[in-house]
């Protein structure tokens, strides 16, 4: 596109340049009422809103009447945009390192917060000087680069529309517009930050003080639409919830003032009657006075004369407008309100500068007699307002001109440079720099930036071929100004004389972040902000949004308690959230966590279980770690089990000595001692295994304790059962002519021994072959503790270990018991019957005492039952024997034994 304007420009330079040729002597339809001009070599516009223009209507195809100019009134604190303007402007002048040899100037128009005169301030500015003709240079002394505004998003949006045809760039102050969906790209650069980064501060502050049920006002247009798609899922997502949202319509003529403030009425009951403590405001500074007349609107009823407090959160548009109105209105509805400010910073001598400002210091200021009248409430002579005054008998209030701006109060006028005054400082120093960087990219650039070419009189040209060809240059010369300032605007970046560094990105957004500051309403009806924190998108994620809560002075409503918002109030922990059925998730009720499942945070949407290794205590509030739990020789139960082992150990031990010593008597021939060895060996073996079963699991252990002790008893018993078969085949061997005899002896018994015990081993084998046992932790059968064991491995081969020994001991007690009454002295039968009761009545309680025990009690419970049982066969057994070989030594005599059962 840009080639083909050139191509056209070289190809046709009378017809291009007939536009520029042609004198023009149409004038404006009339002139703007709010202007200022400065003449200079380039020209930055202005576009300003600081006059609501309250008329049913405007029309330009008739010149206005002095009566229109009756019905506005004026934003006193937007008169520094203006002079912000101004003062950089002057700085920029005044600096030749910056611009040499060529001059900035500005026109500036207001735009009325209308559209209509949105656009025709712009048509302004891309005409001659005074000369409403439209794409037509009736000379060349408006040499618009540049033009700066608006205020709000939809002002931005109308220059725009008509800026983007000429690509001429434009800084704008206030919110993107959104152009079609999308922004602009090249046609504006927006000097302030990013919305997304604003929304996401909301949001921080919203999480960091646990407000999650808070009101919304927006504007009733666009704007306002596109804030609440943007930020709802953001705030849902993040457990955030509306309690209303209401949406506050704009006044643009002064019949609609009174039924949007009854509109208003509504809004405020709204917001007064809700639990919602907070409110987050998204608009213009202007959308906020249908609110802040509520208090004083004697046609709207039941409006509270002392609302509560509420805490309102503002957007960096937002300002206090409402005193510049009626200044006995009282804005402490407004105090300890937190708003998201733009960044400022005062330049040097600028408040210098506002203070020598007067209406007298300037005659071509078209804006500062108006915003004197209205910030002083008083009126100049011969002025439009000079009727209004004298018919309210207000004489005595006359304009003197040497009134101080430093007396007004700040919701008037503030010396300090408020956040889109800076704004509009840093564009004009924008403008300024990418020009510099125009001049001083080449040498053959320098030609745009000269000052004299810019001035000659291209009007004159009229049908010369030389001047023609020049107005063709000029207009080559102008298109590719603008081209450049683009590329220059785009990724600048400078520090300007307030020490800030100000820069853009690719896509022309300002580069920078917000203060979160906090607004304190004084009770002579003046405020002042202070900065309480900052959102820094340039920061890490978790320091990007700062605040000092002890900074903040809340509204006096809340006596200073940090407020709540909530719908519900927090479930502690313990508990969790029920929601309430037709309403929002932030309203639920609190029931406590289920038995076995904790909460340990506030708020939770549901109770948990603890991992194994933890328990929940009595408050289902915390996991405790589990106590480790198993039988040591540490604890009573287990020292005490091993002491009874290590004893009964020695005792065997003591039989075992006392039957060898005595090996040649009658009592211990009679009993066979091989067997009765065997037995005392495997005994001791027995009292010893509980000791594997005690303390710490190793794999060694875990391996041995249930086969050592399976293969031990299986001995024992095995000895038992020979001993029992000996006495009855001793008995029907003592027959005449028995062919028994030939099997009593020490084969018969080695051959029970060895072959009822190398059946547990194989069982035991296979076991250990298959299924191999190993440390273990048992997590879930003890509430509260965590049980070291050994995993058996196969259970089933466990049971047929035990099956197996069970299987000796009845085969035992029944062969003893039906050997009880053989007629045979040496007859012990009635002995091992008794001992195998015992032995059998251990382990059929062992069976139901073991299932019904849980971690270390288990163990103990096997350890008690083979002690009880060993103990059982030893004492029943041997403990006869050992009397009469130990205290009655008469009694081992082989006659006296004959008359003995036992």
């Amino acid at each position: 596109m840009i080639f083909l304007v050139i191509l056209l420009l070289v190809l046709f330079p009378h017809t291009v340049c007939k536009a520029h040729i042609v004198k023009c002597n149409v004038c404006h339809p009339y002139p703007p009422h709010h202007k200022y001009h400065q003449s200079g070599n380039f020209i930055i516009g202005g576009i300003a809103s600081q006059t609501f223009i309250l008329s049913n209507s405007i029309a330009f195809t008739e010149e206005p009447t002095p009566e229109l100019f009756d019905e506005f009134v004026v934003l006193t604190k937007n008169y520094q945009h203006i002079l912000a303007f101004i003062f950089a402007v002057k700085e920029i002048n005044e600096n030749p390192q910056i611009l040499s040899n060529v001059t900035l100037g500005f026109h500036i128009y207001d735009n009325y917060f209308n559209a209509e005169w949105t656009f025709h301030a712009t048509m302004l500015l891309l005409s001659s000087l005074e000369r409403f003709v439209p794409n037509y240079k009736c000379d060349f002394q408006n040499n618009l680069t540049s033009v700066i505004g608006g205020l709000d998003s939809q002002t931005s949006l109308h220059v725009a529309t008509i800026l983007s045809i000429y690509k001429i760039p434009q800084l704008i102050y206030g919110p993107a517009p959104v152009m079609k969906g999308k922004t602009s790209g090249l046609s504006f650069y927006q000097m302030t930050p990013n919305e997304v980064i604003q929304n996401k501060g909301i949001l921080s502050l919203l999480l960091h003080f646990s407000w999650t049920w808070i009101g919304v006002l927006i504007m009733d247009n666009d704007d306002g639409e596109r804030f609440l798609q943007t930020v709802s899922p953001m705030f849902f997502q993040s457990g955030v919830c509306f309690a209303f949202i209401e949406r506050i319509q704009i006044a643009t003529t002064a019949i609609e003032i009174l039924d949007i403030l009854k509109q208003g009425a509504k809004i405020h009951d709204q917001i007064m009657g809700s639990k919602a403590n907070v409110l987050v405001v998204y608009g213009e500074s202007y959308s906020m006075v249908s609110l802040e007349w509520l208090p004083y609107l004697p046609e709207v009823e039941n409006v509270t004369k002392e609302p509560k407090g509420k805490v309102w959160i503002m957007t960096a548009q937002m300002e206090l407008t409402s005193m510049v109105f009626q200044r006995t209105w009282a804005i402490d509805m407004f105090h300890g309100a937190v708003s998201f400010t733009l960044h400022s910073s005062d330049p040097p001598g600028f408040r210098q500068f506002i203070e020598n400002m007067h209406p007298s210091s300037t005659t071509a200021d078209g804006f500062i007699k108006d915003f004197w009248q209205q910030a002083f409430v008083c009126g100049f002579p011969n002025n439009v307002l000079e009727n209004k005054v004298e018919n309210d008998n207000m004489e005595k209030y006359v304009c003197v001109g040497e009134e101080k701006l430093e007396n007004l109060p700040a919701p008037f006028f503030e010396m300090s440079m408020i956040g889109h005054s800076y704004s509009i400082y840093n564009a004009v120093c924008a403008v300024a720099h990418a020009l510099h960087g125009v001049s001083s990219s080449r040498l053959r650039h320098r030609a745009i930036m000269d000052g004299e070419f810019w001035n000659q009189p291209f009007w004159q040209c009229e049908k010369s071929k030389t001047l023609l060809s020049n107005c063709t240059l000029f207009s080559f010369l102008a298109l590719f100004l603008f081209i450049k300032l683009h590329h220059f605007l785009r990724g600048l970046s400078f520090n300007n004389s307030a020490g800030d560094t100000v820069s853009f990105d690719q896509n022309g957004e300002l580069v920078a972040g917000f203060d979160v500051t906090n607004w304190i309403i004084s009770s002579n009806q003046s405020f002042h902000r202070v900065k309480v924190g900052r959102v820094d998108p340039l920061a890490l994620p978790d320091q990007a949004f700062t605040i000092s809560e002890d900074a903040i002075i809340w509204n006096s409503w809340f006596n200073q308690v940090r407020p709540l918002s909530v719908c519900s109030q927090s479930c502690s922990p313990g508990s969790r959230k029920k929601m309430k059925e037709g309403e929002p998730f932030c309203c639920y009720d609190c029931i406590p966590c289920p038995e076995g499942e904790i909460s340990d945070q506030k708020d939770m949407n549901d109770c948990f279980k603890c991992t194994d290794e933890k328990y929940p205590n009595k408050n289902q509030d915390l996991c405790i770690p589990k106590d480790t739990q198993l039988l040591s020789f540490e604890e009573p139960l287990g020292l005490s089990l091993a002491y009874f082992a290590v004893s009964f150990s020695l005792i065997t031990s003591l039989v075992l000595g006392t039957f060898m010593k005595h090996h040649n008597t009658p009592i211990v021939k009679a009993n066979n001692r091989n067997l009765t060895y065997t037995l005392l060996a495997s005994l001791l073996l027995c009292f010893l295994c509980p000791l594997l079963f005690i303390g710490h699991p190793g794999k060694v252990t875990c391996l041995l304790r249930q086969t050592a002790f399976g293969i031990i008893f299986s001995v024992a018993v095995s000895c038992v059962l020979a001993k029992t078969i000996m006495v009855i085949l001793a008995f029907m061997a003592s027959r005449p002519g028995s062919s028994m005899r030939n099997w009593v002896g020490k084969r018969l018994a080695n051959t029970v021994v060895v072959s009822c015990s190398l059946i547990q081993v194989g069982i035991c084998f296979v076991w250990l072959a298959t299924s191999t046992p190993f440390p273990d932790v048992d997590l879930h059968s003890g509430t509260k503790e965590i049980v070291l064991e050994c995993n058996e491995g196969s259970m089933p081969l466990l049971y047929c270990v035990l099956g197996y020994m069970g299987f000796l001991a009845i085969s035992s007690f029944t062969v003893a018991f039906l050997a009880r009454n053989l007629p045979d002295n040496f007859n012990e039968a009635k002995c091992i019957t008794f001992s195998m009761l015992v032995f059998c009545s251990v382990w059929l309680l062992f069976i139901p005492t073991y299932l019904s025990s849980k971690g270390k009690y288990m163990v103990a419970v096997e350890v008690f039952s083979i002690l009880a049982s060993s103990a059982g066969l030893l004492g029943c057994i041997f403990f006869p024997k050992c009397y009469i070989l130990v205290l009655r030594p008469e009694l081992n005599n082989r006659e006296l034994l004959r008359r003995r059962k036992c």
